[in-house]
C-alpha cells in the first residue's frame, strides 16, 4: 500500500475510534490517548494527522453527521419534485439521527461543560446545515413554486420538527411511551411545510 493509502486509512482509523469514544464518553470522557490506542496507533500518530483535539473533532462532525450527507443530496434533489425531495431529505435526516443518537445524547447533555472551541465547532456545523438547506430553498423561490420567506428560517423550522420529534422519541422518553409511526410523521410533518411554502 502506498503511503497516501495508509495514511488515508490510519485517518480513518483515528476518526472512527474517535467517534465511538465521544459517543460513550463525551469529548472531555474521551482522550487522545484513548483514541489512538482504540484505532491501534501511538498517541503522536494521531497528532500527525489532527494537530488538536479540537481539529479531531470538527472532522469528525464534517465526517459522521447530516451536513455530508445533505450536501451530498443536493445534485439528487434538483431533479425531483419538492415533495419528493423533502421527503427523501427528512428520511435521510432522520435516519442519521437515529445512526448517530449516542453521540447526540451525550453531547447535548454535556455540551454546557464543553471549552468554547468545541462549542463553536459544534453551531457552526449546525449553522452550515440549514446553510445549505436554506441554498435549496432560494433556488426554489427564484421563479419557482416556492413563496417568499426567509430560506434560513424555513430550514431551521423544517428540520427542528423532526429533531423535535426524535428528542422527544429517543431521548425525553421511552419509545413506547408516546408510540407514533416515524413514516407516517415524515409524510405529515412534510405535508405541513408544504403547505406553508408553496405559493
Amino acid at each position: 500500500m502506498k503511503n497516501g493509502g495508509k495514511a488515508a486509512e490510519t485517518r480513518k482509523k483515528l476518526l472512527d475510534a474517535g467517534l465511538k469514544l465521544i459517543s460513550k464518553r463525551g469529548y472531555l470522557g474521551a482522550t487522545t490517548k484513548d483514541i489512538a490506542k482504540k484505532a491501534g496507533v501511538a498517541e503522536l500518530t494521531l497528532f500527525r494527522h489532527f494537530s488538536s483535539k479540537e481539529i479531531l473533532f470538527r472532522e469528525i462532525i464534517n465526517s459522521y453527521t447530516f451536513l455530508p450527507a445533505l450536501k451530498g443530496l443536493m445534485p439528487e434533489i434538483k431533479n425531483l419534485e419538492y415533495r419528493d425531495a423533502m421527503l427523501l431529505i427528512a428520511d435521510r435526516f432522520l435516519g442519521r439521527l437515529y445512526e448517530r443518537r449516542d453521540l447526540i445524547r451525550i453531547m447535548q447533555s454535556q455540551m454546557h461543560l464543553y471549552p468554547s472551541k468545541v462549542k463553536d465547532i459544534y453551531q457552526n456545523f449546525i449553522g452550515e446545515i440549514y446553510q445549505t438547506l436554506a441554498s435549496y430553498f432560494r433556488e426554489l423561490q427564484d421563479g419557482g413554486p416556492l413563496r417568499d420567506f426567509d430560506p434560513e428560517y424555513g430550514a431551521r423550522a423544517f428540520l427542528g420538527m423532526f429533531f423535535s420529534f426524535f428528542t422527544v422519541q429517543e431521548i425525553m422518553f421511552r419509545k413506547d411511551a408516546m408510540p407514533l409511526e416515524e413514516g407516517k410523521v415524515k409524510t405529515e410533518f412534510v405535508d405541513i411545510f408544504i403547505r406553508g411554502t408553496v405559493r
